[in-house]
């Protein structure tokens, strides 16, 4: 058997190697597979979006409310106008 030289690695520089390639090859499927699971995905999203119209239902009510939560004058304004709306609409459907 030939000695080795510096320029050629040693067996436990190799099996570093392989080591290395391993686990950056574990980590780029572990990538893939939680690209391609699109449930988990969706399940995801659908918490993510869960958690933001909770959090906008909070921020309007917030909003909505005094802080001894009576209405505000302009939330009673909007919902005097929305109410008006249907009703509006309402008449105009049944005169046609």
């Amino acid at each position: 058997m030939s000695q080795p030289t510096d320029q050629t690695p040693g067996v436990d520089e190799i099996e570093a190697d392989i080591a290395r390639t391993r686990e950056q090859l574990a980590t780029t499927v572990d990538e893939l597979t939680g690209r391609l699971d699109v449930k988990s995905r969706v399940k995801g999203r659908v918490e993510q979006t869960k958690q933001d119209a909770a959090r906008r239902v909070h921020v309007a009510r917030d909003k909505a409310t005094d802080p001894d939560g009576r209405p505000t004058p302009p939330a009673i304004a909007g919902a005097v106008a929305a109410v008006a709306l249907v009703a509006l609409v309402v008449w105009w459907r049944r005169r046609r």
